[in-house]
């Protein structure tokens, strides 16, 4: 059985601690320094055929460790760290003691088996071998292998050092255990895996290959600039620009060849590709006119091919809608993931589209079922059974799973779905990843209510809702802190009936550095369950400072801690058991708790805060502790969020963090 979590699997083997990378030209060396970067004590070998671009290589690796160190990405020891055990040779001898060698060269078949064939003789039998290549299947590049039970692909995205997405490919011959263990590694790096069938080109590139494809062929009709222009609705940089940065010319010609040899003539690169270096294409965020006519029928053929790849991919099972989405929108630069674009358009214009699409290239595959049938799928949570467990990983890794309200109303519709279920015994809510359980709620609409204490508050009980529904549900739910909690991440957590935590895991309630207060009952509920821990609560919302999960499990609120992921999950599961039929909700009620006492409005790191948010904070921590019942305890704090929203302060705040600075309170009290 393969979960949804690469992490919810023990891993055969560790973090592997001697790579080679084969083939130190353009990606080779970015995938070896996310690899250093990820695992600083890893012996890294880059192996090359020639000694020019390995000494390119070494002096890439120097150049980003120092530009880390520059912008404040890195400390200067941890790029000494990423540059040592760091070798380059031309012998292939070295993949004899690896663990892992990724095969990054030319997109050649007969290049790439000659080199696994060597690699196949030297190396021990349980060490794996990837090959990085974007379209040549798996079976053709390794079907002469002795060992193909660990050998398939894993496709990195450019510039793989930072894109988090990397495809691995489930081949017939692939022990599944390598595959959970490829996963798993990835995740653990800090990678998101997507697990696609072996056919011509993947998942991904099947849409961007032909996105680039489409806007050649459009050319007969539009200038390169113009058709990114057009094509910025839809991503942050137009397909021409990409394949600038890419040289990506030569790629289109490889991958679209090899797709119109196995699957038809409508996928032939178009012939332009062979005699142009580079494209007149615009910057992101530029643009040239275009008259109308032409914009609506550039971007009736980019969205089209849209709806044609994704209807493909899925019509074929060649991989699965949420990742689609998720690769396109963080591999890609997609705003949108196509099934979010179709879904915006609905069924009437994805079918005029489609229509005209076939009109004017006539082939090419379009959706075989109606739009509604691939739209029934969670985007931003993985759900997995483990025994009568459902556990709920939050999958956002581009914002660390933080809140919105999409996440928010898909975990829970999954609860809604099962907690009558007499089969499923409760929930187990974690995070994706070893980062973040979750780093707080998205500010989303909030910016908009500044100054309006109304909508602001009724802005805090909207968030509520899941929050809201656990306090009531007679199923227990237990949140499983797999990285940092923050703001809104952690008051989920609080509201949950039990909590575990990785050991070393923070938790901070941030929102006063923000100069707004906590906006979903942090200065309600964790009194109620844990009024002893008083002080601790005051610590971090009037003052922001970070408590630890094992001064929070001191203090009773964490209720197990463990010291690797699967322990921790079956630490909850095992906490879902033993609260079943045993829950109680947050005391209703006047409360005593030992009330915060005024004091400097400095918070923990130094920073000086707002002295008139702070009073709202404190004023707010007092009155609900004396409301008659939760429910009116709730509405003290939904109105103080409200009333913060109105400050000098929340406007600095706000305008701060999306300006990524620190926020000056001195000039707004």
């Amino acid at each position: 059985m393969i979960f949804n979590n690469p992490l919810l699997r023990k891993p055969s083997r560790p973090l592997p601690k001697n790579v080679v990378v084969v083939g130190a030209g353009t990606i080779g060396p970015d995938i070896g320094y996310y690899l250093k970067s990820a695992i600083p004590e890893l012996k890294l070998t880059l192996l090359d055929v020639a000694q020019a671009p390995l000494d390119r290589a070494m002096q890439r690796f120097s150049d980003y460790a120092r530009k880390a160190v520059e912008r404040g990405k890195m400390k200067q020891s941890q790029a000494d760290q990423v540059q040592a055990n760091l070798h380059a040779t031309l012998d292939y001898e070295v993949a004899r003691e690896a663990d892992w060698v990724i095969e990054a060269a030319t997109e050649d078949l007969a290049l790439k088996r000659r080199i696994f064939s060597s690699l196949d003789a030297l190396m021990r039998p349980d060490a794996l071998i990837t090959s990085n290549t974007s379209s040549l299947p798996a079976a053709r590049i390794f079907s002469h292998l002795q060992h193909k039970n660990r050998a398939t692909v894993t496709h990195f995205f450019a510039p793989a050092w930072r894109n988090p997405i990397v495809e691995v490919i489930r081949t017939p011959e692939l022990d599944p255990q390598v595959l959970d263990d490829l996963r798993w590694t990835f995740c653990m790096t800090g990678k998101v895996p997507i697990v696609t069938e072996d056919v011509p080109c993947f998942m991904l590139d099947r849409v961007f290959d032909n996105w680039c494809n489409e806007a050649a062929h459009l050319l007969a009709q539009a200038t390169a600039a113009e058709i990114d222009t057009t094509a910025s609705e839809f991503v942050h940089a137009g397909p021409f620009f990409v394949l600038n940065l890419a040289h990506g010319n030569p790629i289109i010609i490889e991958t679209n060849t090899l797709q119109a040899d196995e699957e038809g003539e409508h996928y032939r690169p178009a012939k332009i590709f062979a005699s142009v270096a580079s494209w007149n294409a615009v910057s992101p965020g530029k643009s040239v006119p275009v008259k109308p006519a032409a914009a609506a029928s550039i971007r009736d053929r980019l969205m089209g091919i849209l709806i044609s790849q994704t209807g493909d991919i899925l019509d074929r099972s060649i991989g699965e809608a949420a990742d689609l989405e998720l690769g396109c929108r963080l591999g890609f630069g997609f705003k949108s993931g196509p099934l979010d674009l179709m879904r915006q358009a609905g069924a009437t214009e994805v079918a005029r589209i489609g229509k005209r699409l076939l009109a004017e290239r006539p082939g090419l595959p379009l959706p075989q079922k109606p739009l509604d049938h691939y739209q029934k799928f969670y985007r931003y949570v993985l759900v997995d059974d483990v025994g009568d467990v459902k556990l709920i990983t939050m999958r956002r890794p581009e914002a660390l799973n933080a809140l919105h309200d999409e996440l928010t109303d898909e975990i829970l519709d999954v609860i809604r779905q099962f907690e009558n279920d007499s089969n499923v015994n409760g929930f187990v809510l974690t995070g994706y990843g070893p980062r973040a359980f979750s780093a707080g709620a998205d500010i989303g609409r909030f910016p908009s209510m500044l100054g309006d204490s109304a909508a602001a508050a009724q802005y805090a009980r909207d968030c509520s809702r899941l929050l809201l529904h656990i306090d009531r549900m007679s199923k227990p739910v237990v949140a499983a802190l797999n990285g940092m909690a923050l703001g809104g991440g952690l008051e989920l957590a609080l509201r949950c009936h039990g909590i575990v935590a990785l050991r070393g895991v923070s938790l901070q309630l941030p929102e006063i550095l923000l100069g707004i207060v906590p906006g979903l009952g942090a200065m309600v509920v964790p009194y109620r369950r844990w009024p002893a821990a008083s002080k601790l609560f005051h610590d971090m919302m009037l003052r922001g400072e970070r408590a630890s999960a094992t001064s929070a499990h001191e203090m009773g609120i964490v209720d197990a801690l463990s010291d690797d992921y699967v322990a921790m999950i079956e630490s909850a599961i095992s906490r879902v058991r033993l609260l079943a039929g045993k829950l109680r909700p947050p005391a209703d009620g006047a409360v005593m708790i030992d009330l915060p006492i005024a004091s400097e409005p400095v918070a923990a790191n130094g920073q000086i805060l707002s002295a008139e948010v702070v009073r709202i904070l404190q004023a707010a921590i007092r009155d609900a502790a004396a409301a008659a019942s939760l429910t009116h305890a709730l509405e003290v704090g939904y109105r103080a969020f409200g009333a913060s929203a109105c400050t000098a302060a929340a406007r600095e705040g706000i305008d701060a963090f999306r300006t990524r600075r620190t926020p000056d309170f001195k000039k707004t009290g």
